[in-house]
């Protein structure tokens, strides 16, 4: 079976294109804030616990669709309000950087939660090995646990980082034009929704393998010296 794209291929593969740039730069922006997170859950410190806690509880409590909304028409305002105040004129946050801002909120309230669960899975006697060596807090954080922690945490952060490409797709909702996007316009072009909708659903589900088979090679190269369990 060939799909007929009626001239819109180039426009769904620059589509494709932006979607795997706003997939990379929330997964970069959500895996600083899942770290952070989890250190300051994991943390003796009651304060940055709440803190942590908190952050997790209320971006994972709002659906993401919502916080594309919420970041995108509540940046506009404030930004607007701000180039007012400053005498420089309107100020805009683009689509792109506020659909990264909105997914990558979101990728590290659930980051966190994997982060915490591949600390608190490393032995304490590691810890205690390293202060017993005379390292510090710091290099035991670098050295020991951080390696540690990653290993564990790949599997999850795969399964997390394939939802967020598809959750992409929310960010067509305030106009940045990727693969959803560009399908409707072509849609709306072509009167031929079936044709256009399957097309896009075969592109997320070719990322998607490209990511399955990339989480692979990446567990696979963390788990160097690990014998897996049967």
């Amino acid at each position: 079976m060939t799909l007929d794209l009626h001239g819109f291929g180039p426009a769904l593969a620059a589509g494709t294109l932006v979607t795997i740039q706003l997939a990379l730069s929330a997964l970069c922006l959500g895996l600083v804030l899942g770290l952070l997170g989890a250190l300051a859950k994991t943390s003796p410190y009651k304060p940055l616990q709440w803190l942590g806690g908190t952050y997790s509880t209320i971006v994972r409590g709002v659906p993401e669709l919502l916080w594309v909304l919420l970041i995108y028409f509540g940046t506009v305002q404030g930004l607007a309000a701000l180039g007012e105040f400053l005498g420089v004129g309107s100020l805009e946050l683009n689509p792109f950087a506020a659909g990264t801002i909105a997914l990558g909120l979101c990728f590290g309230a659930y980051a966190t939660e994997v982060f915490r669960g591949a600390i608190l899975a490393i032995p304490k006697g590691h810890r205690e090995a390293g202060m017993a060596l005379g390292m510090s807090k710091g290099r035991i954080l670098w050295k020991l646990i951080l390696p540690q922690m990653w290993r564990i945490a790949l599997p999850g952060l795969g399964n997390l980082f394939m939802i967020l490409m598809k959750d992409t797709a929310l960010v067509s909702v305030i106009g940045l034009e990727e693969i959803m996007r560009r399908s409707q316009i072509a849609v709306t072009a072509s009167k031929e929704p079936f044709t256009f909708y399957l097309a896009a659903a075969f592109i997320y589900l070719g990322l998607t393998v490209i990511a399955m088979i990339g989480m692979h090679l990446l567990e696979k190269r963390a788990s160097r010296g690990f014998v897996r369990s049967a």
